[in-house]
């Protein structure tokens, strides 16, 4: 049996900081109280298809961002 995916371990989970809606999904396009896979098991009666694990290794600086 496959392990099911886990959001935070997902290229596509972010963190909104918004209370009502606290975690995203970049590749449904959406934000939501619970994980996002519960949702998209919940209406879509699946699991989640666009799972890609979270690259590791140093992070890329974001743009226009000067290192130290």
């Amino acid at each position: 049996m496959e392990a099911k995916p886990n959001c935070t371990h997902c290229r596509y989970f972010f963190v909104t900081y918004e209370p009502k809606q606290p975690r995203g999904c970049r590749a449904y396009g959406f934000k939501s109280l619970a994980m996002p896979t519960a949702v998209v098991l919940e209406t879509s009666g699946a699991d989640c298809k666009q799972f890609e694990p979270r690259p590791r290794g140093p992070r890329s600086p974001l743009p226009g961002h000067v290192s130290g």
